[in-house]
């Protein structure tokens, strides 16, 4: 698998690639200048499952912001930079853990040189990124639009140019909004270089149809053995970015420790709210570590088969449902009180694991 085989690059306390687990990364979408606010954001999103988080660095005042950032979270902080690379040493100097730059946009060679010498100095990778948005005109013209092909080529010319400054730590991101381009152009990258690949579908959308092309692209990279950390890029809150990545992950046996949960999607035969107890159950243990399988079933004719697979499991019925721990019946609760009573029992067998 490539994934095995891909140089592994330190970020704070995490590895990137080398075989290593993949990380699910966000972004805030605070301003970087306010501190607290960032701060506040990015404990959330802690709690939520976030390994690497990405802050924008477009001021000073941004980058010297990461300073106080720093001290308060417990993840390796990236710093966002475009066209001015001040911010980027800036940003550096105030304890960014990485940062990420597309050397197309920051200013030449020369300026590129300077935020290298500043990586390299403290030793933290640098993430070059480019977007099919932004790929070069000559480029595009070369192949007459952008193609895989051109996005593969405009990276590795940027992961050459750094390396012949004598610079290694270096994460590779090739992004496309085209769920198919994206695809392509991963598996021709995957094969063309030995650096870690940060993985996503960019500008997906908003949080239906962005998770869905996100799951869709992430899901055949994935599955390939490409990628080394994820970013599911969803117009809304950073939180469901993670746990929609933690949950592509989880969905092709990627992602250990997280209970994956399992819900009927309902039919004339459900006879309570089954939409309303499924969603809280995912609420409910979306911040439990513990490698469990849980079901929420609506009747008696796929809830008990179900329920048998699980390690607990609510199957509903007229004003009532039955709480099961692995296949076996333990409790029989009024409807008002299934959701508690999971509760009850979910604890004892985290508490258990």
């Amino acid at each position: 698998m490539y994934r095995e085989h891909t140089k592994a690059v330190r970020i704070g306390d995490r590895f990137i690639g080398g075989g290593h687990p993949i990380t699910v990364q966000s972004m805030t979408n605070t301003k970087t200048e306010d501190a607290e606010a960032t701060i506040g954001q990015i404990l959330r999103l802690e709690e939520a499952g976030c390994e690497i988080i990405r802050s924008t660095v477009p001021t000073l005042e941004a980058a010297e912001a990461f300073a106080k950032i720093k001290k308060a979270i417990h993840i390796p902080i990236v710093a966002d930079v475009h066209f001015d690379y001040r911010m980027a040493i800036a940003a550096i100097e105030n304890g960014a853990d990485a940062i990420r730059i597309n050397p197309g946009n920051i200013g030449g060679p020369e300026r590129v040189r300077a935020v290298v010498a500043a990586a390299k100095a403290r030793e933290i990778p640098i993430r070059v990124g480019v977007n099919s948005g932004s790929l070069e005109k000559e480029i595009v013209a070369k192949y007459g639009q952008v193609t895989p092909e051109g996005l593969v080529e405009s990276a590795l010319a940027k992961v050459k140019m750094i390396e012949d400054m004598d610079y290694d730590r270096m994460v590779i991101s090739i992004k496309s909004s085209d769920v198919r381009l994206c695809i392509a152009a991963h598996e021709l990258i995957a094969k063309k270089t030995i650096y870690p690949l940060h993985v996503g579908i960019t500008e997906a959308g908003g949080l239906f149809a962005g998770a869905v092309k996100s799951s869709v692209g992430l899901g055949v990279i994935l599955y390939q053995g490409i990628g080394d950390t994820i970013r599911v890029s969803l117009t809304g809150d950073p939180i469901e970015e993670v746990r929609a990545g933690r949950l592509i992950l989880k969905a092709l046996g990627l992602r250990k420790g997280q209970v994956e949960v399992v819900s009927c999607p309902t039919c004339g035969r459900t006879q309570i709210d089954l939409i309303s107890l499924a969603g809280q159950v995912e609420k409910m243990v979306a911040p439990v570590n513990a490698e469990l399988k849980v079901a929420v079933m609506g009747c008696v004719v796929n809830g008990p088969g179900e329920a048998a697979e699980a390690d607990l499991a609510v199957c509903g019925g007229k004003g009532e449902g039955l709480i099961l721990k692995r296949g076996k019946v333990i409790r029989k609760v009024p409807e008002e009180g299934l959701l508690e009573a999971f509760r009850e029992e979910l604890e004892k067998l985290v508490d258990k694991e």
